[in-house]
């Protein structure tokens, strides 16, 4: 504790005698000062105790009395000792009034005991106070990093929480609650997950003191939460709080500062562990699409190995620019490459990383679900292989609905740099890996030309083709095949184009196709016969009949 009016007043050797303000004696004092000047406020910082003898004071003038302590109170003068026996014997009546007034305590400094002493007892003081938080800090310190190495994060938290006599928790990078203590912290962590957000989006190392919401189990802890940015590159990798009743002091600083260092160096060790799961990873991904599970599960060993065990789907995403390169420059192959970017999103730094920004998402629910996934990195597309039904398809799903839901219309993306395109494929099995790649590339093909943010293979296999004629080539090629017949249509020479329809809906049933149109079968004839004059084709042929149907559907579909 820093020593107060309290603290000087009994101290055997000062002497000091209360005049005034005895209920304000447990203010802190910060310096003791003496000056003699009629207004030494322009020299004063606050939480100073003023020493005086009154030699340029009318000391007994209570106009002028009240006016000198109003001011040295307004300056945040904590306290003034007036020395008697020089040149006033006694404290005059006028000082001590207004002291009252104003509650500033006003001690009594007697003869025999000079300011340097007063001053020496402070500053001893304030030397002790700084030493035991000193002390305390590294004691601190040395309780965190035990902590720290034998339980973890989760030690460390519970370590430092008893130190500042409060709550801590830590976040992870999309600012989801990692842990938290005591238990009871956890539900009040959660409420601040904007805040943390907030703060990530600033340059690290960043901090901010907010509020830290009521608690019914322990409502002396919830006035105040300092949040702490955690790496040591630009964007933060995590979060620490550290919740208490009050501003913390010198020795609880002390420990802050240690729990950040070392879950500091817990993150960068993290990214260095992250980076080497990676390329193991990559290695793995490419044994399972080369058609090697055993091999792939050798390789992957506890890491993924309950993961290959299990139903998996693929995930295959894109930025939305590269996509649309990509469907420009024709088929690409299928595997990914060799030398996969490992480094590329061991950082996680999303600033404008789409790709990044969805790993982020994947992991960090895998983790809080205690589930193993399996994110590459491939240059500039990322394949990850997570549960079927786990938390880890679920968020990515959630996380493409959500950009989904930000367009303002669904325009294909085309050269937005920050727009993503995910493809996934159907639940499937380590032998058939190289098949649920193949779906994933399948469906975020269809998501490309759709302007879909995610689309899944499942979806495609249950719904109809029919939605995938609506590209612009499809439409050209139907236009093209018919506008032949569309010509003739167009000269008043009959109706070829529905009669084609008619036919080829009734699977090449003259009566029935020839009642639907109203017309005499040998007319229907005639008009096939017509069609395939036109065209140059024959309609016996089943993959003219396909082209045909096909070319309907696409320019009208009813």
């Amino acid at each position: 504790m820093p020593p107060t009016l309290a603290s000087l007043v009994h101290h055997s050797a000062l002497k000091l005698t209360v005049r005034a303000g005895e209920d304000r004696l447990d203010v802190p004092v910060r310096w003791a000062h003496s000056s003699e000047l009629a207004d030494p406020v322009p020299y004063m910082e606050g939480g100073e105790l003023l020493l005086i003898t009154a030699l340029k004071l009318d000391a007994e003038d209570p106009q002028a009395m009240r006016r000198y302590v109003r001011r040295l109170s307004e300056a945040g003068v904590v306290g003034l000792g007036f020395a008697v026996g020089v040149h006033y014997e006694d404290i005059p009546d006028a000082l001590v009034e207004a002291a009252r007034e104003e509650g500033l305590p006003l001690l009594e400094v007697p003869r025999r005991t000079p300011f340097l002493a007063i001053s020496k007892a402070v500053s001893a003081a304030i030397a002790a106070d700084q030493y035991r938080a000193v002390t305390a800090g590294f004691a601190a310190q040395r309780e965190l990093t035990k902590q720290a190495l034998t339980d973890g994060p989760e030690g460390l938290l519970g370590a430092l929480a008893a130190q500042v006599d409060g709550w801590a928790a830590l976040y992870d990078t999309a600012g989801a609650v990692v842990a938290a203590a005591p238990d009871w912290a956890g539900r009040r962590a959660a409420r601040l997950t904007a805040d943390v957000q907030r703060l990530r989006e600033r340059p690290a190392p960043a901090s901010s003191v907010v509020g830290g919401g009521g608690d019914s189990e322990q409502p002396e802890n919830a006035d105040r939460v300092e949040l702490h940015s955690l790496g040591t590159s630009r964007k933060a990798r995590a979060a620490l709080a550290v919740g208490t009743a009050a501003p913390l002091g010198t020795a609880e600083r002390y420990a802050v500062h240690s729990a950040i260092a070392l879950l500091t160096l817990t993150t960068e060790r993290s990214r260095s562990l992250h980076a080497a799961e990676q390329r193991i990873g990559s290695a793995v991904l490419r044994m399972l699409l080369a058609g090697e599970p055993d091999h792939a599960r050798a390789v992957a060993g506890d890491l993924y190995g309950g993961l290959l065990d299990a139903p998996f789907r693929m995930i295959v995403a894109e930025p939305a620019s590269a996509s649309a390169a990509r469907a420009h420059a024709g088929p690409q192959p299928r595997v990914p490459a060799a030398k996969p970017s490992a480094a590329a999103l061991a950082a996680a730094d999303t600033g404008g990383d789409p790709l990044g920004a969805l790993a982020e998402v994947v992991e960090s629910a895998a983790a809080r679900a205690g589930e193993a996934v399996l994110v590459v990195p491939e240059g500039e597309r990322l394949v990850v292989l997570a549960t079927d039904q786990g938390a880890a398809v679920a968020a990515c799903a959630a996380y493409a609905a959500a950009l989904e839901t930000a367009r303002p219309t669904p325009e294909p993306v085309k050269g937005e740099e920050e727009g993503l395109v995910v493809g996934l494929s159907a639940p499937s099995g380590p032998i058939a890996a190289a098949a649920a790649y193949k779906q994933a590339e399948q469906a975020l093909s269809v998501a490309r030309r759709r302007g879909r943010v995610c689309v899944e293979h499942e979806h495609l296999a249950a719904g109809s083709v029919l939605p995938l004629l609506a590209d612009d080539a499809v439409r050209a090629f139907a236009d093209g095949l018919l506008r032949a017949l569309r010509d003739h249509d167009a000269t008043g020479r009959g109706d070829l184009v529905a009669s084609l329809r008619a036919w080829l809906s009734r699977h090449g049933q003259w009566d029935a196709a020839a009642a639907d149109l109203g017309v005499h079968r040998h007319t229907l004839r005639y008009r096939m016969r017509r069609v395939e004059e036109i065209l140059g084709r024959s309609l016996d042929d089943p993959d003219v009949r396909m082209e045909l149907w096909l070319a309907l559907k696409a320019t009208s579909p009813e």
